[in-house]
């Protein structure tokens, strides 16, 4: 079995500077400390960092976020099931870091026994803002209103700092979640994930101050070329002084400084262009309302290539499908 420890692990993913953050072991030691197993697998020029989630009786999911990494041929698959065997896995979910493009996927369904999901871990599509070149090429790509709105918060006295405060960005996401009616993670959540990337310049926390209080925050993560918008807050005081604008444009020159092309906003609705731009403007459940805001920042619409699911357990996997589609009607 070539399961490897943490430190072949760092090894190996190396080679690839472009690796995405959740195939990093600090996001392994992020989700262990949250109640995952992590185990890592390395064959020949293909690895992955592969996550188990308990389930009753003792069975698991296994997932692969934004992986594999390299170049997976069938005997690397091979492995995945025995390690998936050992970790008594229902079924393997497996989200490729790729977008879907037409491009040869690094999920081979038809020769590797993989079938398309109709449920994601990550979200899907998302917006994807090319901030290579000069500021001001990237800010004219911007839509006008988006542009006035930085302004305005400049001029409206909004200040962004750097900050090490995650208390207070996590007061800042609870007022967030009960507006928005969205769970957060816990406050030892954020600081594990702070401590864990910020020490590595991978990871800045940064808050927006007006009149000397703390309004909104970002954290936000960068690795290799691309930087990632994971979580933001915002107060429901002083909406009117657009600090989230402001916020976002600091988040994409801090990934600028840090050597970032792109900028990814991580989650829009799994929609169309067509109809997401036909149906904004009324919507604001689950994720319409932050469309309004990121569409703004003049990126590219884009959706990745999976879900893909590998079923070990096909009674149970059905049992578990049918669970997951009742708990979120």
């Amino acid at each position: 079995m070539p399961e490897i420890d943490k430190g072949i692990w760092d090894k190996f993913i190396r080679n690839y500077p472009n690796a995405h953050l959740l195939q990093t072991s600090r996001w392994g030691d992020l989700k262990q400390s949250n109640g995952w197993d992590v185990a890592r697998i390395v064959l020949e020029n293909a690895g992955s960092q592969v996550l188990f989630r308990h389930l009753p009786l003792g069975y698991t999911i296994a997932y692969i976020g934004k992986g594999p990494i390299g170049q997976p041929k069938a005997e690397f698959w091979k492995a995945v099931d025995a390690l998936c065997h050992d970790h008594r896995a229902v079924f393997l979910k497996v989200e490729p870091d790729e977008w879907l493009d037409g491009r040869e996927t690094t999920v081979d369904a038809e020769s590797s026994g993989f079938r398309r999901s109709s449920q994601s871990i990550q979200p899907p599509r998302t917006i994807l803002v090319e901030i290579g070149g000069d500021e001001a090429g990237i800010l004219a790509r911007m839509k006008q209103k988006t542009r006035y709105n930085i302004r305005l918060a400049i001029k409206r006295g909004v200040v962004v700092r750097q900050s090490s405060d995650v208390n207070i960005f996590h007061e800042l996401l609870l007022e967030t979640g009960k507006r928005e009616k969205f769970g957060i993670h816990s406050y030892q959540y954020y600081q594990r994930c702070y401590d864990l990337f910020n020490p590595r310049g991978e990871c800045e926390l940064l808050l927006a101050e007006f009149e000397e209080k703390q309004i909104s925050g970002v954290m936000i993560f960068a690795i290799g070329d691309r930087a990632w918008y994971f979580y933001g807050a915002s107060s429901d005081r002083y909406r009117n002084t657009m600090a989230s604008y402001l916020l976002q444009w600091e988040a994409i020159r801090w990934a600028r400084s840090r050597g970032c092309k792109y900028y990814d906003f991580w989650g829009v609705p799994d929609e169309d262009e067509e109809t997401l731009e036909s149906e904004f403007i009324h919507r604001d459940d689950g994720l319409w309302g932050v469309y309004r805001f990121k569409r703004g920042f003049g990126g590219n619409l884009v959706r990745s290539s999976g879900p893909w699911d590998r079923i070990y357990h096909p009674i149970l996997y059905q049992i578990y499908c049918w669970w997951l589609r009742l708990a979120n009607t």
